[in-house]
């Protein structure tokens, strides 16, 4: 049944021929900048002149790249952003958002054909698997973080992610079964999840563009896996920016959605994801709606409230254990 719509030790003299000057801002309304030496899942480490200062990604809210000491070829190679720097993070012109899960729009890419833009995005758009269907996500950096639907992996555990890789002239598939939950929010239908596996460093993530930006009648596109038909594209527009639906506003759009779209993306013609696709109207076409991805942005900016507890599968929410008898 197809599951539907509803410390590492760095020396400061060490040479970065291609360095990151970034500036990091903090939760505290502080902020530090730097060189962008390296990063891992849980800190990165910015040379500030005098020391390498570690920094946990915790506490950091964004990330904004200063200048990057690129040549011209460099540049016009990194042009779009997720492309490997000389680290094997991600660099280029988008911003590093929430904590450094995703990646910002710059606000200046060009738009293109949606034919080109599925050469680009293709394999970063995956299919989720679950014992009792699927649906469709997409891939937010290189360390494996991927969005997709709370309902397309609902009281689910067991998940499996299938990447389209690109190699030279065609895709090949790939299953990955590692997959951790990282969060969930049963009432936005968002859920967090992560290949532990290692994934090519040649993989692009997508970006995050901006809904507040669109307007209606906009071009817009889609990628999913309908009925199982993996790697879809379906073309429409935007027909309204503020649909309501059971009290929370949501994208309506005319590009077609069915069963199997479920958690993937639906991009403007800069590439940009502007939303999740997450329902249709049953019996109808060209009424089909998406998330806004300002509420996903929200979602993994404070991802910690929505953290996954395994002891209770079902349900987003961590229950905290009842007191006990107390004896005086």
């Amino acid at each position: 049944m197809i599951k539907g719509l509803a410390t590492v030790f760095l020396s400061v003299f060490s040479i970065n021929t291609l360095a990151q000057h970034i500036e990091v801002i903090l939760k505290d309304n502080a902020s530090v900048q730097g060189e962008l030496l390296t990063t891992k899942d849980d800190q990165i480490f910015l040379d500030i002149g005098y020391t390498v200062l570690p920094i946990p990604r915790e506490k950091i809210v964004t990330i904004k790249t200063i200048r990057s000491d690129l040549d011209e070829s460099s540049r016009s190679a990194n042009h779009n952003p997720g492309t490997a720097g000389s680290n094997g993070e991600e660099s280029g012109d988008a911003s590093i958002g929430g904590n450094g899960i995703f990646f910002n729009s710059s606000g200046y890419t060009e738009e293109k054909p949606v034919r080109e833009w599925i050469e680009e995005l293709g394999e970063s758009v995956v299919q989720v698997k679950t014992p009792r269907g699927f649906g469709s996500g997409f891939i937010i950096n290189k360390r494996g973080y991927l969005m997709t639907n709370y309902h397309v992996i609902e009281g689910e555990s067991r998940i499996s992610i299938e990447v389209f890789h690109r190699k030279k002239d065609r895709l090949d598939r790939k299953t990955y079964q590692q997959i951790r939950i990282i969060a969930l929010n049963k009432f936005a239908d968002l859920a967090l999840l992560k290949i532990e596996d290692p994934l090519p460093d040649n993989i692009i993530p997508v970006k995050l563009g901006d809904n507040e930006e669109l307007e209606v009648g906009e071009p817009v596109f889609a990628i999913g896996n309908p009925l199982g038909l993996e790697r879809t594209v379906t073309e429409g527009i935007i027909s309204t920016k503020t649909r309501p639906i059971s009290g929370t506003l949501f994208l309506q759009t005319t590009a077609q959605i069915n069963p199997g779209n479920s958690g993937g993306p639906l991009f403007n013609l800069k590439g940009e994801v502007i939303g999740i696709t997450n329902m249709k109207m049953n019996y109808f076409e060209g009424l089909a709606f998406a998330i806004p991805v300002s509420s996903v942005k929200h979602f993994l900016i404070h991802r910690d409230a929505f953290a996954y507890d395994n002891k209770n599968p079902s349900s987003p929410f961590i229950y905290l254990a009842p007191p006990g008898n107390q004896k005086h």
